[in-house]
């Protein structure tokens, strides 16, 4: 799948080069590759975050366990679920290890920790922020929330989680 994926950016990245009489670099298109699985693999953690959150709301709602409030409790869920499936898609396609081999302890250490900055510390204000003051839906409020977090999570995965 990420052959075909790689080889299909390449013809799409070098048929508008050519239209502007340019030729893309191999450190250009590789940048942007990574930057393109990061994306598929952001859309994909993104997609289980949200099933996540909202099975648990769902379900703690459904059977009286938390209070209203339970949102944050699934927040929660949803983040240390979705931060192992990232990690393990984002050490296996993105951020490759190159020549050696990685430490994985310590990249899902650093991973954690920059995901908890941006998906759980973050995230959690402004979930809290967009439900109580702006008063946005609890199931679109993380929606909003990608906008700042994505971007956030790239730079951090990148220049420290899985920096050689």
């Amino acid at each position: 799948m990420w052959n075909f994926i790689e080889k299909t950016a390449y013809l799409i990245l070098k048929r508008g080069f050519s239209l502007v009489g340019k030729e893309p670099s191999d450190e250009f298109f590789a940048s942007l590759m990574q930057f393109v699985k990061f994306g598929i693999v952001g859309v994909s953690n993104t997609v289980i975050s949200y099933v996540i959150y909202v099975a648990s709301l769902s379900a703690f709602r459904q059977i009286g366990i938390l209070p209203k409030s339970g949102y944050i409790v699934s927040q929660g869920i949803a983040f240390v679920l979705s931060v192992l499936w990232s990690f393990y898609w984002n050490n296996k396609v993105v951020f490759l290890s190159g020549e050696g081999e990685r430490n994985l302890w310590k990249a899902l250490a650093k991973t954690y920790v920059s995901y908890s900055f941006t998906g759980l510390f973050l995230n959690s204000i402004l979930l809290v922020l967009w439900v109580q003051v702006f008063h946005i839906s609890e199931f679109t409020a993380p929606i909003i929330n990608l906008l700042i977090s994505v971007p956030l999570n790239f730079i951090l995965n990148k220049l420290w989680a899985f920096k050689q």
